[in-house]
């Protein structure tokens, strides 16, 4: 039951919601960037709240949300998705349910079961009047489901995977050209490292897709051509101390890298109620928040990218394909049989075989072969940001870093500032030991290559007040020297340090910093690649006048990748499709290795170049043939694009952000409603900046920071966030896409704590009543 009227202490519309379940009514404020303030009586009654209005903004994203998670997107949208429905099954968590919510938090399984139910009150009052429900449910014909507390948990998919990708690369590189391409490729790494073929792994039986079915499990098929590759979905971080600050507070600084997606990833969310007062941001199907602050300590999270998977590759029997050799005996696979329910037919029987090291993804009974994966993440507690439960409460820096004993996955590093002015550090996430080997390749799956539990969270470095009064991440190699151990205990497949180092420049340049500082950082888009290819500039000429005007813009460049900037346009286009290749390619076939190798150690995707494999090609040869050829054959490709006049050119006109909505690849041909796509709006950066816009062949950005986060530590009200392209998933909503331009112009909006603050700036007032209660008058 709704009812609507005018709420008299805010002046605004106000609408009221009977909700099974509560004990006292909840009242929402909602802002006018459309950030909803709880608050209610008690926890139960909020993280219910949270759930009924999550919801309410979100329902078809959350409703697709589990049904790509579980398998059961056949039920809705045909035989055409039972594929994936299989996929998704086989990397679902399959144990037990009681060690499971034990892992987390004293209290995740009361707060998410109270999440769910809160799930449920709004599809049970949307299958009722289906006039609530988002369009989506609609066009598509059918209605939402029902949710169980433990689908939450279970459902392990949607989270970012390391680094079975890099491990199968590397074999397929070793497989068909040999160590001397895996050479460019071994560029990407901090540390020496020499690549050793596990003792009995025979690399010829790896299949070129063997991480097909993984594939399907992990990237959604309405964006199988869009996702962001690995290694592209990364982040920034830091936290300032009050010596280094305007105000002498602390500030804290986070922007999430992740897919540019309409709905927005990320959820902006205010849970305020007896013993809890939290804001900030969190993913939608899940309960709490992971990014933000509570009154008392803020925190922020960037990927540390640990090698949580590996490839098992099995002798099978050559009599029985589902026995696989270990430890001196033929072991049987388990079978597990499901029903996939398919809409307009029968149910598909789905076979999933399993070995003692994880879901087989892959068979090759003609070789006596198959392969399974084994994640870290398909364990108990592991459940993305699930363990963000543990710290919501935290009222200082050393509860905050007792909760991150229990943070599973994915590996984090983990910033966090208190008003005192404390700063620091501390990364978390399950990291498997492997003894005598490194988890780099596929390993043989017959006993020789087992984990040895997993290491102590304390024995993960970590640090507080650091003495140069900062701290910053961006998915760098950031272990210290001298610490326990070596780079094979966590990873080798470290990002490139290129936005670390930008943010290092700049984090020790000044004391003075701001929020609106770090704003600006956030959106930088100086790139360190650029200023090393334009160093090799000086002195080379051209005897073709269009090469001699495109190195003279060039030169004169601030190698800022600004929208509006020709200079930019032309580097970007030189760089990723012309000049890298080129150098690639030659490098190649100096070794001896033909070009069939350049298309795994440089991928498709435009913006996936990797300064550490190139640059040092480029600084160590800087061919002036080279150099000239390849620049005028970018001149050639951006006059086409942009015509021949440089006056006329800018990235903005190239690099665009153009989201769009799953629900236009699911209407099988039939056109999508307007409200489908949003944009296209001109971006200005690339994958190498700390503005990060990773991109794709047509120039559309593929991944950035939708969401920013920066706090003033201890004023509050002072903070500001972004989250495109809007709050709402209804595209009836008017915080549907209302923050998009802004934060294609790089802007921000205030992200109000106290109550008098919020109520100045509320535009819709909820209450949620409980169930049976009469109105008051």
């Amino acid at each position: 039951m709704t009812h609507t009227d005018a709420d008299s202490s805010t002046g605004t519309e106000a609408t009221e919601f009977e909700v099974p379940g509560l004990a006292e009514p909840v009242e929402i404020l909602i802002d006018r960037w459309g950030v909803p303030h709880l608050y209610a009586a008690s926890p139960d009654d909020l993280f219910l709240a949270q759930g009924f209005n999550a919801a309410r903004d979100r329902l078809f994203q959350l409703d697709l949300w589990r049904r790509r998670g579980l398998g059961l997107l056949g039920e809705v949208l045909g035989d055409a998705y039972t594929e994936h429905d299989r996929a998704a099954r086989l990397f679902l968590y399959r144990g037990d349910m009681a060690e499971e919510w034990r892992a987390y938090g004293d209290d995740t399984e009361r707060v998410t079961t109270a999440f769910v139910n809160g799930i449920n009150a709004y599809v049970a009052l949307c299958r009722r009047d289906p006039a609530q429900s988002p369009p989506e449910f609609a066009l598509l014909g059918y209605e939402p489901a029902y949710w169980e507390p433990s689908d939450v948990a279970r459902v392990r998919s949607h989270g970012l995977q390391y680094n079975l990708h890099d491990e199968v690369a590397r074999a397929l590189t070793l497989r068909d050209h040999g160590p001397e391409a895996e050479e460019l490729r071994r560029r990407r790494e901090p540390e020496p490292h020499r690549l050793r073929v596990p003792e009995g792994l025979d690399l010829s039986v790896i299949p070129d897709d063997v991480l097909r079915v993984y594939t399907l499990a992990t990237i959604p098929p309405w964006a199988a051509g869009t996702a962001p590759r690995q290694g592209l979905d990364g982040s920034n971080n830091w936290v300032i101390a009050p010596a280094r600050t305007a105000t002498g507070r602390p500030l804290l600084a986070n922007d999430p890298h992740r897919g540019i997606t309409l709905p927005a990833l990320r959820y902006l969310a205010h849970l305020s109620a007896p013993g809890i007062d939290v804001i900030g941001a969190g993913e939608p199907a899940l309960p709490g928040i992971s990014i933000g602050h509570n009154g008392h300590l803020a925190f922020g999270l960037t990927i540390f990218p640990i090698d949580q998977e590996d490839l098992y590759v099995y002798r099978t029997n050559p009599a029985n394909p589902h026995e696989y050799w270990y430890q001196d005996r033929w072991e049987p696979m388990t079978l597990v049989t499901e029903e996939i329910p398919v809409r307009g037919g029968e149910p598909v029987t789905a076979e999933l075989w399993f070995t003692r090291h994880g879901p087989v993804i892959r068979e090759r009974p003609e070789r006596h072969a198959a392969f399974a994966v084994r994640a870290a993440w398909l364990g108990p507690g592991m459940a993305p940001y699930l363990g963000s439960m543990e710290y919501l409460r935290a009222r200082d820096p050393d509860a905050f870093v007792a909760a991150m004993r229990r943070w599973g996955a994915p590996g984090e590093n983990q910033v966090y500032a208190a008003p005192d002015g404390t700063i620091g550090w501390r990364p978390a996430g399950r990291v498997p030991v492997r003894r005598g080997w490194d988890g780099t390749l596929p390993v043989p799956g017959d006993g020789r290559y087992e984990w040895d539990g997993f290491l102590d969270s304390e024995e993960l470095p970590s640090a507080r007040d650091p003495e140069q009064g900062w701290f910053a991440t961006a998915n760098q190699m950031n272990l210290p020297p001298g610490r326990p151990g070596d780079a094979t205990t966590i990873t080798y497949d470290w990002y490139a340090p290129t936005r670390h180092d930008r943010i290092r420049e700049e984090l020790a340049a000044r004391d003075d910093w701001t929020v609106r500082d770090c704003v600006r950082l956030q959106t930088d888009y100086v790139s360190l690649p650029a200023r090393r290819v334009q160093a090799q500039l000086t002195g080379l000429g051209a005897q073709d006048a269009t090469v001699a005007a495109a190195l003279d813009l060039l030169r004169d460049w601030d190698t800022r990748l600004t929208p509006g900037s020709a200079a930019a346009a032309l580097f970007e286009v030189w760089y990723r499709r012309h000049l890298r290749p080129a150098l690639l390619k030659r490098a190649l076939g100096a070794a001896g290795i033909g070009p069939g190798a350049l298309a795994r150690i440089l991928p498709a995707e435009d913006a996936a170049a990797d300064p550490r494999v190139d640059l040092p090609l480029l600084t160590a040869d800087p061919d002036p043939a080279l150099l000239r050829a390849t620049l005028a054959a970018a001149v050639g490709e951006v006059s086409a694009l942009l015509g021949p006049d440089p006056a006329h050119w800018a990235w903005g006109a190239l690099l665009h952000a153009h989201p769009h909505h799953p629900v236009a690849a699911l209407l099988d041909g039939r056109p999508a409603p307007p409200w489908a796509s949003v944009g296209p709006a001109p971006r200005g950066g690339s994958g190498d900046t700390v503005g990060a816009a990773a991109y794709g062949p047509g120039f559309r950005q593929t991944t950035g920071a939708t969401f920013r986060l920066v706090v003033d530590v201890g004023a509050w009200d002072n903070s500001v966030a972004m989250n495109s392209p809007g709050q709402s998933g209804d595209p009836r909503d008017p915080h549907y896409a209302d923050l998009f331009d802004a934060w294609a112009a790089d802007g921000s909006f205030p992200l109000l704590y106290s109550r008098q603050e919020v109520e100045k700036h509320t535009v819709r007032t909820l209450r949620l009543r409980p169930a049976g209660r009469s109105q008051p008058g």
